[in-house]
């Protein structure tokens, strides 16, 4: 370790304050994407995004706004990313710029501002960034305004410390993430490039270079009402038909499914396979009435190696409406009254290989720090997909334990927090060079 990374290291160390109160400050502007049933007064990506922007502009940074635009941006249709319906008044993606002195490769730092709606059970006020202990409470602090406070304070260390980067420092923080990743395809889409990128995503400190893409679905189950008191007759015949019997069904061969895809879709990075996950039953209308309808909303999970020409899941879409149509061949109601899928999302996935030079890096500088960070794939969707496409190759690490994002009381170990902010300032200085050392 070299006196410079001692230097910022320390310094971080003796101001964590700085980063503690970055994240409290962002926490406490609320930014839930516009895709959520939230209260308006909570949907402030904007003002998180103007909050952040002056705070890189008194870092010295050369920052500007640029909105998304569903109809600048059509040329993507059937791409990954890519809505026709979204809108973006007042949520801009942020992009701020720190040149170095010349000679060295250039980096950026990336994440989304926004998060998702608040959810019930909250013990505390979720968007109060309340400091309890060994922790900071709020909606966004894993995911993940914790890791942009991480990367910035990073910045702000190696600046804090006089010390001059011979490769640029880029920072980006987009809007939409929780929604699809519209904002990052419009951020790419602008033209931002860099010779690496680093996503603080949280991680719990492991080096993530790859995620998953996530289909969501809702699988639709034709029945036919009728009293549900009374003796039924054959369907044919005019019958009543249980859409929540047929239901089971699927349920069942979904169970037999996941037993195939655990086999099947694995990948040594991930902890744990590709599943359809039911997250949804919504059937019926009266106590006294068969269901005449009756839905599964599930949540699928699909490898890189199986995106498309697209970057999208369109093989793994096909693969389970054949399913669907298949066992709907095997009962005679549902072969005459096909189920069907309606797709909701789509959310791309990326991979970094582990031949890649900046993995390497990334792993040798984490771990000189943390050394317990191991190599362990995201499970969920993050923005990497889109940066992969455009040849950035891109690696996702970031504070606090990702099964705490979209809980109710979401919290963020400032342990943790503090040990994050050391390694991107390590990875910074090496990555970028450091003049004159």
């Amino acid at each position: 370790m070299t006196n410079n990374e001692k230097k910022v290291l320390n310094w971080i160390e003796k101001n964590s304050n700085v980063v503690i109160e970055l994240l409290s400050q962002l926490i406490q502007v609320p930014s839930v994407t516009t895709y959520f049933d939230e209260d308006p007064k909570f949907m402030c990506e904007g003002e998180a995004q103007r909050k952040l922007k002056s705070y890189l502009e008194e870092l010295g940074l050369i920052t500007e706004f640029s909105f998304p635009d569903a109809d600048a941006l059509k040329k993507y249709e059937n791409k990954a990313g890519y809505y026709p319906n979204y809108t973006f008044e007042n949520r801009p993606n942020l992009f701020g710029f720190y040149p170095g002195e010349g000679g060295g490769k250039s980096i950026l730092l990336f994440g989304h501002i926004d998060v998702v709606s608040r959810g019930s059970g909250w013990t505390v006020n979720p968007f109060g960034g309340e400091i309890i202990g060994n922790r900071i409470y709020g909606r966004g602090a894993v995911d993940m305004k914790g890791g942009i406070a991480a990367m910035v304070t990073a910045l702000n260390a190696i600046q804090k410390c006089g010390i001059k980067l011979k490769g640029d420092v880029k920072i980006g923080t987009v809007v939409g993430e929780e929604a699809g990743g519209m904002g990052t395809l419009a951020f790419v889409d602008k033209g931002y490039r860099a010779d690496a990128c680093l996503i603080t995503e949280p991680t719990h400190l492991n080096i993530a270079p790859l995620c998953r893409g996530i289909l969501w679905g809702k699988l639709v189950i034709p029945g036919r009402n009728g009293h549900i008191e009374l003796e039924q007759g054959d369907w044919r015949n005019g019958g009543a038909v249980d859409a929540i019997e047929k239901m089971d069904i699927y349920l069942t061969h979904i169970r037999h499914l996941n037993k195939l895809w655990s086999v099947r879709k694995k990948h040594k990075y991930l902890p744990i396979p590709c599943q359809v996950n039911i997250a949804q039953i919504n059937a019926g209308e009266f106590p006294t009435t068969f269901a005449n309808r009756a839905e599964i909303i599930f949540d699928a999970q699909y490898l890189p190696e199986e995106k498309d020409e697209n970057g999208l899941g369109s093989k793994v879409k096909k693969e389970l409406e054949k399913f669907v149509y298949d066992i709907a061949q095997t009962d005679d109601w549902l072969k005459e009254n096909l189920p069907y899928i309606e797709w909701i999302v789509d959310a791309d996935c990326g991979e970094t290989s582990d031949e890649e030079p900046f993995f390497k890096f990334v792993c040798d500088k984490t771990t000189e720090i943390n050394p317990s960070s191991i190599v362990q794939g995201i499970c969920c969707h993050t923005d990497m997909g889109w940066l992969c496409n455009v040849g950035i190759p891109t690696v996702n690490l970031g504070p606090g334990d990702a099964r705490l994002a979209h809980q109710n009381d979401e919290y963020v170990e400032i342990n943790e927090l503090i040990q994050c902010t050391k390694i991107i300032a390590s990875i910074i200085m090496h990555w970028c060079g450091i003049d004159n050392e």
